[in-house]
């Protein structure tokens, strides 16, 4: 009782992943996970962190490595990763309890749902018959579009592979092969959409939607906060396709048809954000496509999804303030509303942590993966280097290469960065700072040159 005074409700999350880690190591370790070969210790940590964190990043092939039982383990992992420890944990006190403190309510509101006046029960279960229903429709399209490569436990692998943005797959080459289905890609877009727009979003679309097919009522707007989201997912996807389609122009795209160049370039661009299918080797893309890409997965999804990143919200609130500052505005004003000082406070504080974390780990990896290379016989390492890190960071999955190769101290590097970045840092940090004390005073304030 006394331990739980003591920590914040926010940090029971970080308790909970790391124990259902550990958990999932253990199990990716024995005999009946694997297909023969032997796992160390650290690559089924490795493994298990990436799939509870929902990121995607392998040292070892998943389809040909683990048996059907580490495959289901892995399955596992990722839907509890998708959902986060936090809704599977209320709604397990809900249901056994049929009530939940208010603190751990609010904890939750403002994590998911970004208001702390809402019924916490209905919204769970709300968010646990969707989640199956879209896994579910999802395998059976899937399944539609290639019986044979996405037959019964394979389509429903991918699915939930997909809506909870971790990009695992049973092919060693991702879904290459399906470049130029149209099915199949747009299932798998859409899934990945949905499972990175965050579960408040979900639900209002589902209430708007109901309430638009009912007659002689009129039509319910979306609020602020979905606009915000859906515009700039929006926004993300179309021109980040662009970019990556002009950039592969000079490179791989030309190898391709029109209309596959189109798709796989709209592919990269959702799935960079949040999920790490790839339909193009991204060893062969150009550094402009890889650069756009780097940025992409930076951003990441919305809050309360399954995807990583600083989020959509957070871009949206620093781009608002950028342009305010420009046009000398008080305010960084967003459609019809104006984004609070406090979420602005926030924003910057994320941006700055998580820069400070991808600079600071690509640094470790410099030293500990090619610090004793000269510089020529060490060309495009940096590159690939920052493209892990950011990958790693924004629980995106994607990789040059490097993963299967990288060092000991590499792989641990790359483990704490899926596991900051699955959490979310203002998640971490808000953890830390709940067990520090606050100051209960104001020093004098000095001006400081600026620029």
């Amino acid at each position: 009782m006394k331990l739980r005074k003591n920590l914040s409700p926010i940090a029971f999350p970080v308790i909970f992943f790391a124990g259902v880690i550990c958990l999932g190591a253990f199990l990716l370790h024995s005999p009946f996970a694997l297909r023969g070969q032997a796992i160390s210790w650290l690559d089924a940590f490795f493994t298990a962190t990436s799939a509870t964190c929902v990121t995607g990043l392998v040292v070892v092939d998943t389809g040909t490595f683990f048996s059907r039982g580490g495959q289901l383990v892995i399955l596992g992992l990722i839907q509890l990763g998708g959902l986060g420890i936090m809704t599977f944990t209320s709604l397990a006190a809900y249901l056994w309890r049929h009530r939940i403190s208010i603190t751990d309510r609010i904890a939750v509101g403002e994590g998911l749902l970004h208001d702390p006046n809402f019924h916490l029960g209905r919204f769970l279960k709300l968010i646990f018959f969707w989640t199956m229903l879209i896994e579910l429709t999802g395998a059976l399209l899937l399944a539609v579009f290639d019986p044979q490569g996405f037959y019964g436990f394979s389509g429903l692998f991918h699915s939930v592979s997909a809506f909870c943005n971790a990009g695992f797959g049973l092919r060693t080459d991702s879904l290459v092969s399906w470049r130029g289905n149209w099915g199949v890609n747009l299932v798998i877009m859409g899934l990945i959409i949905l499972g990175g727009l965050g579960f408040s979003v979900l639900t209002e679309l589902q209430a708007h939607y109901l309430a638009s097919n009912r007659p002689r009522q009129p039509g319910r707007r979306l609020s602020w906060y979905s606009s915000l989201v859906l515009s700039t997912t929006i926004f993300l996807i179309l021109a980040g396709g662009m970019m990556i389609y002009l950039g592969e122009m000079s490179g791989t795209g030309r190898e391709l048809s029109q209309s596959e160049a189109l798709l796989t370039a709209l592919f990269q661009s959702v799935t960079c954000r949040t999920a790490g299918f790839n339909t193009l080797e991204i060893n062969r893309m150009t550094n402009v496509a890889i650069l756009v890409m780097i940025m992409l997965m930076f951003i990441g999804g919305a809050p309360g999804s399954c995807a990583g990143g600083i989020k959509v919200t957070t871009f949206r609130a620093l781009w608002a303030f950028l342009v305010s500052h420009l046009r000398g505005r008080d305010q960084a004003v967003v459609g019809r509303f104006a984004v609070d000082r406090t979420s602005v406070n926030s924003a910057l504080t994320l941006l700055v942590f998580a820069f400070s974390l991808v600079v600071f780990a690509t640094l470790l990896l410099d030293f500990s993966e090619g610090g004793n290379v000269p510089h020529a016989q060490a060309r495009g390492l940096f590159l690939e280097i920052v493209f892990e890190v950011v990958s790693a960071f924004g629980t995106v999955g994607l990789s040059t290469g490097l993963t299967a190769k990288l060092s000991q101290f590499g792989r641990v590097v790359i483990i704490v960065l899926m596991f900051i970045g699955r959490l979310g840092p203002l998640v971490l940090l808000a953890s830390l700072q709940s067990l520090q004390k606050p100051e209960l005073f104001l020093r004098p304030e000095e001006k400081i040159l600026i620029g």
